[in-house]
Parts: structure tokens; C-alpha cells; sequence
């Protein structure tokens, strides 16, 4: 069962998101937060699997939301949601550990498999931006970071575990780079701990920005100077 908190000011969207997730056998809704403060303080009680978290909310808004959540709770993954698809409050989301962006009016079809998909630990973008915000994030590391980084993009990773690390930053489970590698899933595991304990990352969300950041991701190559 996929436990997730609704974090949005708008009661009637929350009333939507209800009735669209808690109408999936496989996902629960287990509490809605009015503000990002609120949503600090029901995830903390809750421990949900997933927060859908509105970006632009009184009080705390909900990048500082995000940041708080990732930083207190590393096991809840925060979805970002936003009426407008804004790719500086996108960046900063990102930035700040959203798993993934979604529009607000996308098909409810969507929306559940997104849930499906970040809880699995994927790492979702929407596609009419996504290449924008790769490139964005691409840019905004300096030749300078990435020597501090240990010099060239993925130069202190394996062959093997860059090629995991590219397969996870265009959204493949374990289980399903395990079949493209012709590796067991366990392998695959092992690959994974190494890249997050040589790359410094909490989780895959981080080790997927990381990938970004470095050109190692699909897409992060396009409009590059």
C-alpha cells in the first residue's frame, strides 16, 4: 500500500486528489495539510510514502516544504505540484529533493502512475519541460563543481556503474536495469550503494541530479553550449 499526504491550500483540488487516489487499490490517502508547515507536522506523525506537495502555499511555501521534509524525513518522497509549468520554481523544487514535478491539470491517469512510479523510486519530469530543466541543471555546474566532484562527470564510478547510474536517470527500477544489463537484481543493488556511497547521495533522487548535473542523463546533453 502506497501511503500519501495531500499538501495544498485549495480544498477542492485536495477533494479531487482524493477521490482520484483513494478510487486505486494499491494507494491510500492518509491526510491532507493545508500549508507547508502543516505538512511538516503530518508528515513527521504520518511517516507517508509520498507527499503531493502544492509549490505555492501560505506560511511555508512548498519548496521550503520539500527541503525540510527530504532533509528530516529521507524515507517520504515529495512529488511537487504546480499550476503553472514555471521552470525556475521547477529548478528550485528539484533542487531542493522533489522526487518529481507534475502540472496540476494533468490526466488523472497520470497522476497515479506518477505516484506508482516515484513511490517504485523513479525520478519523474514532465515531458513538455523536461529537456529544459536537464539543460538548466546542466548548466548551472560549473567546470570548477565538477572538478571538486572528482574531475571529470562519473570519473570516480566504474563503467558499469555509470551505466546503472544513466539507467536510473532515465527512470529504470532495479529490476528493470537489471534485464537491460543481463545482471541480477541483486548486482544491480549492490551497483547502486556503491554509486550513492562514492557520489556522497542520501537516495536516488539525489544520485539522479547528480547524473543531470554531469551530463549523464538522457537529455542533459541538448542546447549545451
Amino acid at each position: 500500500m502506497i501511503r500519501v499526504l495531500l499538501a495544498d491550500d485549495q480544498a477542492l483540488l485536495v477533494d479531487g486528489l482524493r477521490v482520484i487516489l483513494g478510487a486505486e487499490a494499491d494507494i491510500e490517502v492518509v491526510g491532507a495539510a493545508r500549508d507547508g508547515e502543516e505538512a511538516l507536522t503530518l508528515a513527521r506523525s504520518l511517516r507517508p510514502d509520498i507527499v503531493l506537495c502544492d509549490l505555492r502555499m501560505p506560511r511555508v511555501d512548498g519548496v521550503e516544504a520539500t527541503r525540510r521534509i527530504v532533509a528530516e524525513l529521507p524515507g517520504i518522497r515529495v512529488i511537487a505540484l504546480t499550476t503553472y509549468d514555471h521552470d525556475e520554481l521547477v529548478l528550485r523544487a528539484l533542487q531542493a529533493g522533489a522526487a518529481a514535478y507534475l502540472l496540476k491539470d494533468l490526466p488523472a491517469a497520470e497522476l497515479v502512475h506518477a505516484v506508482r512510479a516515484v513511490a517504485g523510486g523513479q525520478v519523474i519530469l514532465q515531458p513538455a519541460s523536461a529537456s529544459r530543466i536537464l539543460t538548466a541543471l546542466t548548466r548551472q555546474v560549473s567546470p570548477r563543481e565538477i572538478a571538486a566532484d572528482g574531475g571529470a562527470p562519473g570519473e570516480r564510478l566504474t563503467e558499469r556503474e555509470t551505466d546503472v547510474l544513466r539507467l536510473m536517470a532515465a527512470g529504470l527500477r532495479n529490476r528493470d536495469i537489471a534485464d537491460r544489463l543481463v545482471v541480477s537484481e541483486a548486482t544491480v543493488k549492490t551497483h547502486v550503494n556503491n554509486i550513492f556511497a562514492k557520489l556522497g547521495c542520501r537516495d536516488r533522487t539525489e544520485a539522479v541530479l547528480w547524473a543531470v548535473r554531469h551530463g549523464l542523463a538522457p537529455g542533459a546533453e541538448e542546447g549545451r553550449p
